[in-house]
């Protein structure tokens, strides 16, 4: 018979080799099924890395999650950030692998390993960096803030706190955003005592750009403007909108007040769309009227795709 230490290895062993088998497995089917946002997550992966090599650890600024406390790993025993990255994320996705879906975890593994492997070459090439600090802390929150922004949209995740937020979401219908804040905060404050308030600083200012980036490169992809036309020649500006292969939906409206029935064109166009629009009413029918909004996010076919998610 076996010995229960015996068992318990060759148990473990068969649990770590299960759960390389299931992440390879996931990773081969998003690149067949998803190429396009395997290959922007690679680009925003290695841009992360970038950041993270000749800013952050250069200039001895704090970061975030999982990789804030790579950092300070980094700045207080010399330890490899690529090192404390990959181990920190591995035991997340083992904790929480059964919890996420195919899509994500893909492109999450991918996300993982892009970063650990670009963040080792990185450190072999150094390259000439400004003095100014502020300078580059302002670098390092557009470029981490691009990365970050340009994984949402095609519904990605650098791993970290995001895969915590996306277990315990499915797990218990939860959003950890607050506890991640308490997370970060703990981690901004230890750093004070190991690189000074003076970098942590310069670092909080990183951050702050950082967030707002990811704000604007996510949204400016899914950048839309919503029209409601009311007008007296409906099939004539329909046309003109397909024409931009755009679609119009055509409701049927009532007056309120004389009960009159018209038809109600609703189209969701680009900025720039909406000025040849304006510009094409003006010319044949300067009585129509048009309500023009924005829409923050737009789900369906020709716009963002329910993959993403």
């Amino acid at each position: 018979m076996l010995s229960r230490k015996k068992y318990l290895f060759i148990r473990e062993e068969f649990i770590i080799k299960n759960f390389l088998r299931t992440i390879f497995a996931h990773i081969v089917t998003t690149i067949k099924e998803d190429w396009k946002a395997v290959a922007v997550i690679i680009f925003a992966s290695s841009l992360q890395a970038f950041a993270v090599n000749y800013f952050t650890l250069h200039y001895k600024f704090p970061d975030l999650g999982v990789s804030g406390i790579a950092v300070l790993t980094n700045y207080m025993f010399g330890i490899s950030p690529n090192w404390v990255i990959l181990t920190g994320n591995i035991l997340l996705l083992i904790w929480a692998y059964r919890d996420l879906n195919v899509r994500f975890l893909g492109l999450t593994v991918t996300a993982i390993m892009t970063f650990s492997t670009a963040l080792t070459i990185f450190a072999k090439y150094p390259l000439p960096l400004p003095d100014d600090k502020f300078m580059a802390t302002v670098i390092v929150g557009l470029l981490k803030g691009s990365a970050g922004g340009l994984m949402l949209n095609v519904g990605g995740s650098g791993g970290g706190t995001d895969i915590i937020g996306a277990a315990m979401r499915k797990r218990y219908g939860l959003e950890v955003g607050r506890f991640s804040i308490f997370i970060n905060l703990f981690i901004l404050a230890f750093s004070i005592g190991v690189i000074g308030l003076e970098s942590v600083v310069y670092g909080a200012v990183g951050l702050y750009v950082n967030g707002i980036t990811v704000d604007s490169v996510s949204r400016s992809f899914d950048k839309r403007k919503q029209a409601i036309i009311i007008t007296n020649i409906p099939d004539e500006v329909s046309q003109f909108i397909n024409s931009y292969g755009k679609g119009v939906t055509r409701l049927e409206g009532r007056g309120g007040y004389t009960g009159q029935v018209r038809p109600v064109l609703f189209t969701l166009l680009e900025p720039r769309h909406v000025v040849l629009l304006k510009r094409f009413l003006k010319e044949h029918d300067q009585h129509a009227f048009v309500s023009i909004s924005d829409a923050s996010e737009v789900l369906g076919q020709g716009f963002k795709s329910w993959r993403s998610l």
